[in-house]
């Protein structure tokens, strides 16, 4: 993919704020502290189009992005950081929610995990509503420079069991190396290609 132009459009936290539903757009979904600034900023080649934080939990709006003014890459808001305040945390769940059960535009979610933890709750329940609205996931395993390559099976095997996703659905990447980045474009074409035949 080459990436000619970025721009944010707006920030959301419900229907009547989104940007009118044009183009395809593709959403990247994870847990705070997860990479996914730092995924999403590899992708489109800007070091800061998405602001990378030390405090988890600082997105907390859903942020919408124009891509080469051809679709839209959306940055839902990182959850299941113990610190974020209690009302952002039940406002959480039914702002995303409601964005995959709406959002008709939506191509697919890029679902990221970090490989050296266990998914959690919250990353259950995020699948279950992919799941629910049939939205087409694309399951990322991120920070793999953070592990020996021969320990990297081993961190994978209970990300597998917990999700009940197939092994071979998981792509492997790293902002540091870059490792990935190729093959999740490949992912996010198709996907936005997709309703096109």
């Amino acid at each position: 993919m080459n990436i000619a132009t970025t721009s944010f459009i707006k920030s959301a936290t419900r229907p009547g704020n989104y940007p009118p539903a044009e183009l395809p757009e593709i959403a990247f979904a994870g847990r705070s502290n997860v990479g996914k600034s730092s995924l999403i900023n590899v992708l489109v080649n800007r070091r800061n189009l998405v602001r990378t934080s030390s405090t988890p939990g600082r997105t907390q709006l859903i942020n919408f992005f124009a891509i080469n003014d051809a679709f839209n890459l959306v940055d839902l808001p990182g959850y299941g950081f113990a610190k974020v305040p209690l009302a952002v945390k039940k406002a959480w769940g039914p702002m995303m929610r409601t964005y995959l059960e709406v959002r008709e535009t939506l191509r697919a979610v890029v679902f990221i995990l970090d490989i050296r933890r266990v998914p959690r709750e919250e990353d259950i329940q995020m699948l279950d509503w992919l799941e629910e609205f049939e939205v087409p996931t694309i399951p990322v395993i991120t920070k793999t420079d953070k592990i020996k390559r021969s320990q990297r099976e081993k961190q994978i095997r209970p990300i597998v069991e917990a999700t009940g996703l197939p092994r071979e659905a998981f792509t492997l990447f790293s902002a540091h190396s870059r490792e990935g980045r190729d093959d999740i474009w490949e992912l996010i074409e198709a996907a936005i290609n997709s309703d096109q035949s």
